[in-house]
């Protein structure tokens, strides 16, 4: 093992800085606590510094330690358990990965798939469980709003029903209701056809498996309860019909899984917060591939600083009222159209991007 550098220790330390300023503050008390005793812990960060890169991600750490029962107390009660149980929380870090599935990001994506003319064939890259595979089973309220703003944790006030907007699948209200608030854009027409969908993943998740549930519970940050309604809903409704996932590296795996795409319907590559955790190499290789393939649609929803020619259209338009602000952007073929709470709760279009 190389040895640690305070280059090393001071870029994990701004990392988790960054984590509680920007992901946590005024979404999640808990973590952002967190987050700001982690970085200013000399031996905490020693012991993250001893695992691989991708392994000391603040989303996995905290995680494990609430899987294996510390519970969503103070950083002081954190960090005397971490110490206790360091051995089991780095064997948990190691075996696992921080695998998100919010079915939430569906409202945010549906604004861009309800445009494109079925039937669609659906590839997550990235999907985890598969639950952002199924836009079409799902119930949406869209509360339309001035502004969107920064992100925050969840669309939790009572919407106006005088400024909402309701879709229901074809066979009646889901069990699955996803809030999200709407600025600058019009409604989704409606839900997409959907009549294929497969998903790509180094570790796909079985969410027929209790323990593979309770694993992406802890992944659902300790405030967030509607997100973990939501999770157990989603999780309920896809396993009586679980999604195809294919085990493999995006690179190496995206054009089998496109060969397998039926005649006569639009294949659509997207992805929600994945990019960020491959190199940034693979990620140039990526977005390259996608948009040499004139026959897919390719819908990415990713951090600014993610794809950075995309993070640049928003940057360049930041001057007219436009900035991240920690939320996601939402792209159309290489082209930025809206900024996106990370969690699917807030959809703002980009001027001059939306299209009726």
């Amino acid at each position: 093992m190389q040895p640690m550098t305070e280059l090393d220790a001071e870029t994990l330390r701004d990392y988790y800085r960054t984590f509680a300023r920007v992901e946590a503050t005024d979404t999640s008390p808990i973590y952002t606590a967190w987050a700001e005793g982690v970085a200013a812990d000399d031996e905490i960060i020693a012991r993250l510094l001893a695992l691989p890169r991708p392994k000391r991600q603040a989303n996995l750490l905290f995680a494990a330690a609430r899987h294996l029962g510390a519970g969503e107390r103070s950083y002081a009660d954190l960090r005397s358990w971490l110490l206790e149980h360091w051995t089991q929380t780095r064997d948990l870090m190691l075996a696992r990965s921080t695998q998100t599935n919010e079915a939430g990001r569906c409202a945010t994506l549906l604004p861009a798939l309800s445009r494109i003319d079925g039937p669609l064939a659906l590839i997550e890259v990235g999907a985890s469980a598969g639950l952002c595979l199924y836009p079409d089973r799902y119930s949406y309220r869209y509360t339309i709003t001035e502004a969107a703003g920064p992100a925050t944790s969840a669309c939790t006030a009572e919407p106006d029903p005088a400024r909402t907007v309701r879709l229901d699948p074809s066979s009646g209200p889901s069990p699955v209701l996803i809030d999200c608030e709407l600025s600058n854009a019009s409604a989704p027409r409606g839900l997409p056809d959907v009549a294929w969908r497969a998903g790509i993943d180094l570790n796909p998740i079985d969410i027929t498996d209790a323990r593979e549930r309770e694993w992406l519970r802890s992944l659902v940050w300790p405030e967030h309860d509607v997100r973990r309604e939501r999770l157990i809903a989603a999780a309920a409704l896809v396993a009586e019909d679980p999604p195809r996932l294919v085990r493999g590296d995006l690179l190496e795996t995206i054009e089998a899984v496109l060969a397998e795409v039926p005649a006569s319907t639009q294949p659509i590559v997207f992805h929600s917060a994945v990019l960020a955790y491959i190199g940034a190499e693979a990620r140039a290789e990526f977005e390259t591939l996608m948009r040499s393939r004139e026959d897919v649609v390719w819908i990415s929803n990713e951090g600014a600083q993610v794809l950075p020619d995309i993070g640049a259209q928003v940057e360049a338009g930041a001057s007219g009222g436009h900035a991240a602000d920690g939320r996601f952007v939402l792209a159309v073929d290489g082209e930025a159209i809206a900024l996106t709470g990370p969690h699917g709760q807030s959809y703002e279009g980009l001027a001059d991007r939306e299209h009726a």
